[in-house]
């Protein structure tokens, strides 16, 4: 398939197709004319290249599990080195660190919210 139809099945953008190619974590053939070719698996990984980054997974670390994941929705750890379960340790750690801080900034905002709409005037009700 080609990239259109790729971006399509993946609602993912055609630029961050050809990004996910420019980093090496999503490799398609190439016709004799040039045109990019996509099989059918690179529908799924695509889409785990683009779940891992929606969750705060820097490329560096991506490229080094894509080769973990040879299924959708399975990790294959036989491979693993100690290097990549220390990165995703890390990287585990600090999107902890990250929740940590948003829940508190949720919080803090909550409050906030609430405190103003406690104080607040009522406002005058139409005739």
């Amino acid at each position: 398939m080609r990239i259109g139809v790729l971006s399509e099945r993946t609602g993912i953008p055609r630029r961050m197709l050809r990004y996910y190619e420019e980093t090496g974590m999503l490799i398609p053939a190439r016709s004799p004319n040039g045109y990019r070719e996509y099989d059918e698996q690179s529908v799924d990984r695509a889409l785990q290249i683009r779940g891992l980054l929606d969750a705060g997974m820097p490329t560096r670390v991506v490229k080094q599990v894509l080769p973990c994941l040879k299924q959708p929705g399975a990790i294959h750890v036989l491979g693993a080195t100690p290097e990549t379960l220390g990165l995703l340790e890390r990287e585990r750690d600090s999107m902890s660190e990250r929740i940590e801080t948003l829940t508190r900034s949720r919080d803090a905002i909550a409050r906030y919210i609430d405190t103003v709409r406690r104080t607040r005037a009522p406002e005058p009700q139409e005739a």
